[in-house]
């Protein structure tokens, strides 16, 4: 069985590519219970509270988050490094659990990874 990680860099609402992720990662979870996921860069913005993408004629996807656990996709990681970059280390409120990791603990991560997706 082929470990996955999906890898999180952009910022929601901006692109569709935290939306095309988030499909994909539910979808592949469906196929392999080794998936871990990882939010660096902006992101780390998909997985803040109380976003208002109706304000910008967005899909709100970023609420789908929550229902990872349901998919049992429980290894989530987010960088510290990027947290405080923006602002944000010491930050508590997420939309799901995740575990903050430095840059080099989540790097070493995605080296045992088989497959690694950016989105």
């Amino acid at each position: 069985m082929k470990r996955l990680a999906f890898v999180f860099t952009q910022p929601p609402h901006t692109t569709s590519s935290g939306r095309e992720g988030l499909d994909a990662l539910l979808a592949a979870s469906a196929f392999s219970e080794d998936i871990q996921v990882f939010f660096v860069g902006d992101g780390v913005f998909q997985l803040l509270p109380d976003q208002k993408p109706a304000e910008i004629l967005c899909r709100d996807y970023v609420a789908t988050f929550g229902v990872m656990s349901l998919y049992d996709i429980e290894e989530v990681f987010i960088c510290s490094e990027s947290l405080e970059e923006r602002g944000l280390l010491g930050f508590e409120s997420w939309i799901i659990d995740v575990q903050v990791r430095t840059a080099a603990q989540i790097r070493q991560n995605l080296e045992q990874r088989d497959v690694v997706l950016t989105f």
